[in-house]
């Protein structure tokens, strides 16, 4: 007899996309050109921390898709507030940052064996390895935007690589943190009754919604 395929849990899903999203924006807030110390590698933490927490609800592809898509969403929502073009460093480089550490993460949680990953001393591997994979990858971003990445000053040296050593050691501790975090809210999940369940999935577009309108006050003040 075949078997139904799992459905997806979306509600915690959309809610760790606009932490995410909300997140990223706060520690971009006052980031309106290059970064000029270690912000890049502690987003970069961040987000993996997310990613993780999303893995550890739903392995899917397509949660991590989304948690991409709603963090870029933000950093968009972020840029009309200030009146910034969509091709302006602070915004298109951040999202390619973001597509970058959803695509890190994924190709690391593909490759790396599952035992491992169910371990807290493998979960902080993938991480840094996928720290190590987003930010090698960053200096690319000027073939997808035309906007160069944010150097040291006085050399020619990307900050992504520069403080490479920070994202990695930093996202070895934030990606265990992650899965725990996911599977508590799965446990959680799994533990509602079925009305429960059912306006939790009515209710987390409303934390999509409450995140956006959360960030709109933070730069109205």
């Amino acid at each position: 007899m075949s078997q139904n395929p799992p459905t997806t849990s979306w509600a915690p899903i959309l809610v760790l996309g606009s932490l995410w999203g909300l997140s990223e924006a706060a520690m971009g807030m006052f980031l309106r050109q290059c970064a000029s110390t270690v912000s890049g590698s502690l987003m970069t933490g961040a987000a993996l921390f997310f990613l993780a927490a999303a893995w550890a609800v739903a392995p899917r592809v397509k949660a991590l898709a989304v948690m991409v898509v709603i963090a870029s969403v933000f950093k968009l929502f972020d840029a009309l507030l200030l009146g910034l073009p969509v091709l302006h460093g602070a915004v298109a480089n951040p999202i390619f940052a973001i597509v970058m550490e959803g695509a890190a993460f994924l190709l690391i949680v593909s490759i790396i064996r599952e035992t491992l990953a169910r371990k807290p001393l493998g979960q902080g591997l993938a991480g840094g390895l996928s720290a190590l994979v987003a930010v090698s990858a960053f200096p690319l971003v000027r073939f997808a935007t035309g906007i160069a990445a944010c150097v040291v000053a006085g050399t020619s040296i990307p900050l992504s690589l520069y403080y490479a050593p920070v994202a990695i050691a930093l996202s070895a501790l934030t990606v265990p943190l992650g899965f725990a975090a996911g599977a508590r809210a799965s446990a959680l999940e799994t533990r509602l009754s079925a009305r429960g369940s059912a306006l939790a999935r009515r209710l987390s577009p409303a934390a999509v919604a409450l995140s956006l309108a959360a960030l709109a006050l933070i730069r109205l003040i």
